[in-house]
């Protein structure tokens, strides 16, 4: 493929990514809230709450298996049965209640709203790794960064808004989501359907003879043996990763509790704290994916780990130091702020770090299965983590969780620094 040729194809890829990730912004400033309104509204448990984060986690166990599969189907076909048969479940929310039920009414609603996620979750572990080949075969390496980080900018912005006018909607009506969920899951099939348009065949499929599923199953976990027997400076990589990777799980439903149970923080209040690190997320995102291109995989990896541990930092503080201010409908935490502005920072360089972090150690034609591994894994700590912290704060409270989890960023940020001194190398 010439330079023109090439050109022309990233504008035309840049184009239908940037529209995708508008639609999908949408849709996740509708799921950053899904805790709350579960927790809120509909009056789970903290235990069915670590299981909803869980399974929007736990689901990438799957993916080198799905890795294996989507081999024998187009990839547009794909993406369009994903659609269809993952975000459909939404439309079924508009039967649920539009006022609080006794509490023995609600436990059917609050595990049909947790199948109804398990399936919305299941796409991830398809989709994402196509993404990955799919902007990795068509972005130049000195484009790669920054296109995804223009097109992760605008899904920001997007979400920003959203979660913004949902918040206040769930103050006006606690149950106004019976109406926005069908609504994101019409989006989400459109989202999807577009995506499939960038799908270029003859470069995801590999020419290759398609073996038997369980011989092909038997290869795909060889290889990944492989990989990461071979490549020490990715194995080092996940390895930090993992050890993020507990910590961020065991606290994210915590800090859910935290916010409700000890803040006692209405929709509106905890949407500006999201839109706040949004805001330093959108306008730090343009340097990240320019960095992200230059700078050492593993030390951007660090940098990244040490800002979840600021805001972990700050926020187990405020339980001590609880001073605040209202405005409004708004109550400002001193030490919550401080926190979020380091949850900027966190989500900027985690965005792109978690979704094309892993395309670095590899080769162009290698994305999609080094993805699948480090997807794969983050699915093996999701079966532990997140209902392990639950049961940590039920015994050591907040402060015991929160320490915990700086503990293990901290042991993460030192992995990636012996790493880097020990296998200094990196297929870029």
């Amino acid at each position: 493929m010439n330079r023109i040729d090439l050109s022309t194809n990233e504008k035309k890829v840049f184009g239908l990514h940037l529209v995708y990730s508008t639609i999908e912004g949408i849709l996740a400033g509708v799921v950053v809230l899904n805790e709350f309104v579960f927790i809120k509204s509909l009056r789970g448990t903290e235990m069915q709450l670590a299981l909803l984060f869980q399974a929007s986690i736990i689901v990438f166990i799957f993916s080198v298996v799905i890795h294996e599969l989507v081999k024998r189907f187009k990839k547009k076909h794909i993406l369009k049965g994903t659609a269809l048969i993952t975000r459909t479940p939404l439309l079924l929310i508009l039967f649920f209640p539009r006022n609080m039920l006794p509490d023995e009414a609600m436990v059917s609603y609050h595990y049909f709203f947790l199948l109804i996620f398990v399936f919305y979750y299941l796409s991830m572990p398809i989709v994402y790794p196509i993404i990955n080949s799919i902007l990795k075969n068509n972005y130049s390496h000195s484009h790669f960064g920054t296109f995804y980080s223009y097109a992760t900018m605008t899904s920001k912005i997007v979400m920003m808004i959203t979660t913004f006018v949902f918040g206040w909607m769930l103050d006006n009506n606690p149950f106004s989501f019976v109406y926005v969920y069908p609504a994101m899951g019409i989006l989400g099939i459109i989202s999807l359907f577009l995506l499939s348009g960038a799908v270029k065949e003859d470069y995801l499929q590999t020419g290759e003879p398609v073996l038997p599923v369980i011989s092909s199953l038997g290869k795909s976990l060889r290889d990944m043996k492989a990989i990461i027997t071979s490549n020490k400076p990715y194995r080092d990589f996940e390895v930090g990763f993992m050890i993020y990777g507990f910590s961020f799980m065991l606290t994210a439903s915590v800090i859910t509790i935290f916010l409700v149970e000890q803040l006692k923080l209405n929709y509106t209040s905890i949407a500006f704290y999201k839109n706040s690190y949004n805001v330093i997320a959108i306008l730090l995102l343009p340097f990240f994916g320019n960095l992200i291109g230059r700078i050492e995989p593993r030390k951007f990896a660090a940098f990244t780990f040490l800002t979840l541990l600021m805001h972990l930092f700050f926020l187990g503080l405020s339980e001590y130091f609880p001073y605040y201010w209202d405005v409004g409908a708004y109550r400002f935490y001193y030490l919550v702020v401080a926190a979020f502005a380091w949850s900027g920072l966190f989500a900027a360089s985690m965005s792109l770090l978690w979704n094309i972090g892993s395309a670095y150690f590899c080769s162009d034609d290698d994305a999609a299965a080094y993805q699948s591994i480090h997807l794969s894994m983050v699915g093996v700590r999701a079966m532990i983590a997140p209902v392990f912290g639950i049961w940590l704060y039920q015994g050591i409270g907040f402060t015991g969780v929160f320490v915990l989890g700086v503990l293990l960023l901290a042991l993460s940020i030192l992995v990636m620094f012996w790493s880097i001194g020990r296998n200094k190398q990196v297929l870029r």
